[in-house]
């Protein structure tokens, strides 16, 4: 970690223009004291004098025009239009997306930035956006590390910082002949819209020799790149024999259709050309090509269709599907592969697990930021999450089929109680909800009538009567019990913390004082009714308290309960 980071930081004695080895001592801390001075405009709150503001991941950053106008000729002339156009004491406010259209920069690197425009040093590139979380990796180029100094680079080309982009440069074209060639692409686009073409060239030849295969770069690259490294690659075979270049370009046209299916969402074209053609899903690697850049639901679409595609199939490159939706970063994709069989221990050429390739392209910042419920959970840590759980998953996990059809007197029962779990998730932990309920395929069900649309809770179950429903709505209700109960499923597997918070706010201590499994059936379900309408009540009081309450404090004893964990009532023993 730390040799990425100082090699940074030395290419910066390049252009420190607050040092210089020829001055002599004196004028060296002059020139050092002159830097920590405005560095104190910068950073110390007591010392902010700033007369602009500008926005970055929606905080306030205030800066001096002075300085920066002095320093960029692009602040210069946007200061200059500004007070030509606002009112006199007005603070003007820009927003930094406006300001560099072209890609998106974070707080940290602005501030790196900010920090060379006043003091003319480059710090040390932040660990937290420039380190992944992979605690094998030296940091010197994962993909955190590269996105932290493309970020730099579009900020000071963008700003017109012509001796910060010289230094940057360097630090990316180090870069190149490191990094996978997918993580060389970023570089690539990076050096071709700020026209360093010294550095762009050095990224063509390294993806040209590459075995990136036709489709990613169509997707990834500029067409004039494109063009260009296509006819590299062309020259290169020259010597193969014309007969074999016909056939490859054959096979081509055909597999490029069914990835424009795919990409089109069009899963009905997709099975007629896979009909009419001898070019299957494997044969174009489908699986891998829909997992980098197809909708999840399109994805998870094909998965459900079967159509002969090995989730576990490597491609030219040693990759399997999950080892591309890992590279993605998609939740549902990968947890739609895991439920198919994907298996999390295979390894790529080089290898790497999904799990590896995931933690090398997540950064600190984004992995420690703890997840809080009822707030969407980042989702480059919920990737990890779910990948790490699978690792150490039992594979002997209870399975929920169809086939289980309960009887109809405690139908009714069992969807209220899975009902309420699911909308109380979705309340406290609304991704890992949505995700559990997409791959368990729960919208395809309708929600029990009972549910009200106000708070998502049931009400007034006595409103339905199964003897006098008839049989097809009762297997509706069946099958939306099953989909209930595989989003449960679901959840344990890949969401195992947030599933025991719901057991402990679900499980209560006073069910067996309610005798609900005393008295005739008719009883017994007159009395879960009351017991669910009851738990309804508590369920509302928590939402609105839930913010203020200390969820270290809840009870982690078990206790005799109606327990959504199993079928039936059961009861846990402290052993």
């Amino acid at each position: 970690m730390e040799s990425g980071h100082e090699s940074f930081a030395a290419s910066s004695n390049v252009s420190n223009e607050c040092s210089s080895p020829q001055e002599p001592g004196p004028s060296v801390d002059h020139l050092s004291n002159l830097c920590g001075s405005l560095e104190k405009l910068l950073l110390n709150p007591e010392y902010n004098y700033s007369d602009a503001e500008i926005v970055v991941e929606g905080i306030d950053v205030g800066v001096n025009r002075c300085i920066l106008a002095a320093r960029s000729q692009f602040f210069h002339e946007k200061f200059k239009e500004q007070n030509e156009n606002s009112l006199k004491n007005e603070k003007p406010k820009y927003l930094l997306k406006d300001l560099v259209r072209v890609a998106s920069i974070g707080y940290e690197v602005f501030m790196v930035l900010l920090n060379y425009l006043y003091t003319g040093t480059i710090k040390s590139s932040p660990s937290e956006v420039s380190s992944c979380v992979d605690n094998a990796c030296a940091h010197d180029a994962c993909r955190p590390a590269i996105n932290y100094a493309v970020e730099l680079m579009y900020a000071s080309s963008t700003f017109q910082i012509k001796e910060l982009v010289m230094v940057v440069e360097r630090y990316l074209d180090n870069f190149v002949d490191k990094a996978t060639p997918e993580d060389v692409i970023p570089i690539l686009l990076v050096a071709f819209h700020c026209k360093s073409n010294q550095l762009l060239e050095h990224c063509i030849q390294r993806v040209a020799r590459s075995d990136l295969d036709n489709a990613t770069l169509e997707k990834e690259l500029p067409h004039e790149v494109l063009t260009d490294i296509k006819s590299r690659r062309l020259k290169s075979r020259q010597g193969t024999e014309q007969e074999s270049l016909e056939e490859d370009s054959l096979s081509e046209k055909r597999i490029r259709r069914i990835l424009k299916a795919l990409e089109s969402d069009d899963v009905e074209l997709l099975t007629l050309l896979l009909e009419e053609s001898n070019v299957t899903l494997n044969d174009a690697c489908a699986l891998h090509y829909a997992a980098a850049y197809c909708n999840s639901k399109v994805v998870n679409e094909v998965l459900e269709l079967g159509l002969g595609a090995d989730v576990n199939l490597q491609n030219s490159r040693g990759y399997n599907v999950l080892h591309v939706a890992a590279r993605r970063k998609e939740p549902s994709i990968i947890m739609g592969l895991l439920a198919k069989g994907a298996s999390v221990l295979d390894t790529t050429r080089d290898g790497h697990t999904a799990l590896s390739i995931c933690r090398r392209l997540t950064r600190l910042k984004d992995y420690n930021d703890p997840p809080e419920q009822g707030k969407v959970t980042n989702k480059d840590r919920l990737c990890i999450d779910v990948l790490e759980r699978e690792m150490i998953r039992n594979p002997m996990i209870g399975s929920m089929s169809s086939s289980s059809l309960v009887l109809a007197d405690e139908l009714l029962m069992r969807l209220l109680l899975f009902e309420n779990r699911v909308a109380l998730a979705r309340m406290l932990f609304p991704q890992e909800a949505m995700l559990a309920m997409e791959i368990a395929h729960a919208d395809s069900t309708a929600e029990f009538t009972g549910l009200s649309a106000t708070n998502g809770l049931c009400r007034n179950p006595r409103g339905v009567d199964l003897n006098e429903l008839p049989s097809e709505q009762v297997k509706r209700l069946q099958e939306r019990l099953v989909a209930l109960l595989k989003t449960v499923e679901t959840g344990r597997r890949f969401f195992p913390n947030c599933s025991e918070v719901l057991d402990r706010l679900l499980e209560d201590d006073k069910l067996d004082s309610l005798m609900l499994e005393s008295g005739t059936p008719e009883e017994q379900r007159s009395k879960k009714m009351r017991y669910t309408e009851l738990k309804g009540e508590v369920m509302e009081a928590f939402k609105k308290d839930k913010a203020e309450k200390n969820w270290a404090g809840f009870s982690t004893s078990s206790s005799s309960s109606y327990s959504p964990k199993t079928n039936v009532s059961h009861k846990n023993r402290k052993k």
